[in-house]
């Protein structure tokens, strides 16, 4: 009866360590077949002549000197440039000035967070239709200020090829800046209050305090709030598909649509998946440096 038992505890301690292997397996190899898979499978085809449908012949380096040599190629990432930096600097200037008027205890404070948060749970293809009838000279902004009187007023960035990459900004940043407050907001609450109220004993002003003080105890904060956005803008296509559809012409034109629009449309596998390529690198670099100090800071 003893060794029945003992076999029986054995049985059950078996199934209970193999149990939540067997559970989360199908989704481990589906993740390395349809993620990891596909990433290795366009970083081989982007070496190889695919056109219109896969080829296994290989060209070596060819596809990245054409994208390269592509004036399109150049304006999206000249366009990248712009939106990732005004996107990322703006989102995290607003979003710490909301966070600090937040922190100040004012009243109704929870239902303001939520309107904050509210078009964070839109989706891009949301926000793009929206403000592209916001900001449409014809029936946006512009006809009903000029329906008021103020017949001179003219805001007609979205139909002008040297400003309209800056209305995917102001759209992407009305989106993201609320997320990036309660990040923030979350990095406020969690300053040792102790050691506030003793530099406000020294004497110390509330705009030394904060820049002494509380914004550099929130570099995880901003270090967050930078991977994130910067990944974000580095695969933006919703947002410039339903608000510009990469126009006027292809003014702007961004990574993520050059690599849908030579893939889907031009016929062009080998020099898509380049750029698919490329956009993997630049998320990769900034991915990776951050994963490895946040381990190094935990170990």
């Amino acid at each position: 009866m003893a060794q029945v038992a003992r076999n029986r505890r054995g049985g059950n301690d078996w199934l209970r360590e193999a149990l939540p292997k067997l559970v989360l397996s199908p989704s481990l190899a589906m993740v390395l077949i349809f993620v990891y898979g596909f990433i290795i499978f366009t970083f081989y085809l982007s070496f190889t002549d695919s056109r219109i449908l896969p080829s296994f012949d290989l060209v070596g380096w060819e596809n990245y000197s054409k994208l390269f040599r592509i004036r399109a190629w150049d304006t999206a990432i000249t366009n990248l440039l712009i939106f990732g930096s005004l996107y990322i600097v703006i989102c995290c200037a607003l979003g710490l000035a909301l966070a600090i008027l937040l922190d100040q205890k004012i009243r109704a404070e929870g239902f303001i967070r939520t309107i904050y948060l509210y078009p964070m749970a839109l989706s891009f293809i949301v926000t793009g239709t929206a403000w592209k009838w916001f900001l449409d000279p014809g029936i946006g902004l512009q006809a009903v200020i000029r329906s008021w009187g103020w017949e001179s007023f003219t805001f007609d960035w979205i139909k002008d090829g040297d400003m309209a990459i800056y209305t995917i900004v102001i759209a992407a940043v009305w989106q993201t800046s609320g997320f990036v407050m309660a990040m923030f907001l979350a990095g406020l609450r969690g300053i040792d209050n102790e050691v506030l109220k003793a530099a406000q004993i020294d004497g110390a002003s509330n705009f030394a305090l904060y820049r002494r003080i509380v914004i550099p105890q929130l570099r995880p904060a901003f270090m967050s709030a930078f991977v994130v956005l910067a990944h974000m803008a580095i695969k933006s296509y919703d947002l410039v598909i339903a608000l510009t559809g990469g126009g006027p012409g292809t003014s702007t034109e961004v990574p993520a649509t050059f690599m849908y629009s030579y893939t889907f449309t031009r016929n062009q596998m080998g020099i898509g998946a380049a750029s698919a390529t490329i956009m993997l690198m630049a998320i990769a670099a900034i991915m990776v440096p951050y994963i490895y100090s946040e381990l190094r800071e935990k170990s």
